[in-house]
């Protein structure tokens, strides 16, 4: 079995997160999913638990509270894409439905990447790198 990851995000307003996550492309699986969460699937291994407050508090330790992703960056998600034109979409998508430009877009050539800040502010970076230029 492939290693999978599961991102755990605090969302302020759950239903008007998987709205735009939806508008952006993605789906979520309904079996992980109810009123104080929904799984984002991004791919076959890659998830992302979208919380509310309350239930993201009950996995925080104590003396821990959860960051306001509007005032501070504690992660910077990336994705990959298959191409400048997919890059292109998913950031075309996002500001479409609310999110706002993290960055301007970064063009190296090997690699392109366009960044935006969603509804809660977290920082999603996408991006295509030319296989060739990995060793």
């Amino acid at each position: 079995m492939p290693k999978q990851i599961f991102i755990n995000m605090h969302v302020k307003d759950l239903p008007k997160s998987k709205v735009f996550f939806e508008q952006i492309g993605y789906s979520f699986n309904p079996q992980f999913s109810d009123e104080n969460a929904a799984c984002l699937v991004i791919s076959d291994t890659i998830y992302c638990m979208l919380l509310t407050t309350g239930h993201m508090e009950r996995f925080i330790p104590k003396g821990k509270s959860i960051a306001d992703a509007t005032k501070t960056t504690e992660t910077l998600l990336a994705l990959s894409c298959d191409s400048k034109d997919a890059v292109n979409a998913i950031y075309d998508k996002a500001i479409a439905s609310g999110a706002t430009e993290c960055r301007p877009a970064e063009d190296h050539g090997f690699m392109y990447a366009r960044s935006f800040n969603d509804l809660d502010g977290h920082i999603w970076e996408v991006f295509w790198m030319d296989p060739s230029a990995v060793k």
